[in-house]
């Protein structure tokens, strides 16, 4: 080979390396090795957060969940002191049977005022029947009296019988309808009384809705991440006593450009990868992305500022997945979220879900 051959084929030696060495180094420093349609954002592992507390103020008992704990719905994790609620109770209880005794006196009251009434329609009747018998022995007194065959002072005598025996009626009248008034108004307090004893058990139920909310539970499965207060504080109504994380509601929160965002569609495949456990993937859905950019620049004017902008996406893990794994989920993690804005576009092999369903 002559020496102008050997410059040759060195410096093609050369330009080869040279072009293998600028694939290498685009190919490692390309955002991720992604192809296109697959673009990803850091974020951080979320839960959503619950705070247990007490429906009204009272003194914390005791607490029976520890921080870390794991709990499921309806667990009681904590008790409020019931001592003045139970003592509530035992009094609307007499007051329960007060106005029972109530209802018993008031129907008494109704029997005795119908059997007044009874009496009182037989006085009546009496009355009606004499006032019947005066009126015959004043038609006969006055027959006999413009015949002369009898004083004018037995007819005048008989006349004031009938105006007597009228009024009698009258008054026996009226006392009937006393006493109807009087049935009326003992039927009124047996209505009244049963609306108090309606009143009292209402107020019963209240005390002991109040009582067995005083069992605090957990609303959902989840761990207690932290104490807000201990035993034998007083808390307000509705004052925290603990806080849970929902495990079976986590997501990651990433950010994304203006460009890709308008095209991530709720629902689309999203892969996670937590830096503390980077060999893992885990799917997940997209289930919000924000209508508002987060990061704004103070102008917008040109195409390059408005790619500045960026949108919160949200990514949750399916419920399913977090409960088989529950003792493995942790919040706060960061790692990557790749999601796909292309249903085209192939997920790579690096990110393969390799976690189990």
């Amino acid at each position: 080979m002559t020496t102008p051959q050997k410059k040759w084929f060195i410096r093609g030696a050369i330009a080869v390396a040279v072009i293998a060495v600028a694939l290498t180094l685009w190919q490692l420093l390309k955002p991720g090795g992604l192809p296109d349609g697959i673009i990803g954002g850091n974020g951080r592992i979320e839960a959503i957060e619950i705070d247990i507390s007490a429906k009204t103020p009272g003194r914390i008992r005791d607490i029976v969940a520890d921080e870390g704990d794991f709990v499921k719905a309806g667990q009681v994790v904590a008790h409020m002191d019931t001592d003045v609620l139970n003592a509530q109770r035992s009094e609307a209880q007499a007051q329960l049977a007060q106005a029972q005794n109530a209802i018993l006196i008031a129907q008494s009251q109704v029997s005795q005022r119908q059997s007044e009434r009874a009496a009182a329609f037989a006085a009546v009747r009496q009355r009606e029947a004499e006032l019947s018998a005066a009126r015959k022995r004043l038609a006969r007194s006055e027959t006999l009296a413009r015949e002369g065959a009898t004083a004018v002072q037995e007819r005048d005598d008989d006349q004031a019988q009938v105006e007597g025996a009228t009024a009698a009626v009258e008054a026996a009248r009226a006392q009937l309808a006393a006493v109807d008034a009087a049935i009326g108004t003992a039927r009124s307090q047996v209505i009244g009384a049963r609306s108090n004893v309606d009143a009292v058990r209402a107020t019963i139920e209240r005390i002991e809705a109040d009582i067995r909310d005083s069992d605090l539970r957990a609303p959902v499965a989840g761990r207690v991440q932290y104490r807000v207060a201990q035993p034998g504080e007083v808390v307000a109504g509705g004052g925290r006593v603990l806080n849970l994380v929902n495990l079976g509601d986590v997501y990651m929160t990433f950010f994304l450009p203006e460009t890709v965002a308008g095209r991530v569609a709720l629902g689309s495949d999203v892969r996670i990868v937590l830096d503390a456990a980077p060999d893992y993937v885990i799917p997940a859905r997209v289930s919000f992305v924000a209508d508002v950019a987060q990061f704004t620049p103070k102008t917008v004017e040109t195409e390059s500022e408005r790619q500045k902008l960026m949108f919160r996406v949200k990514a949750r893990i399916d419920p399913a997945l977090l409960d088989r794994h529950i003792t493995q989920v942790k919040t706060g993690l960061p790692g990557m979220a790749y999601v796909r804005t292309s249903r085209d576009a192939e997920w790579p092999a690096k990110l393969t879900v390799n976690v189990s369903r």
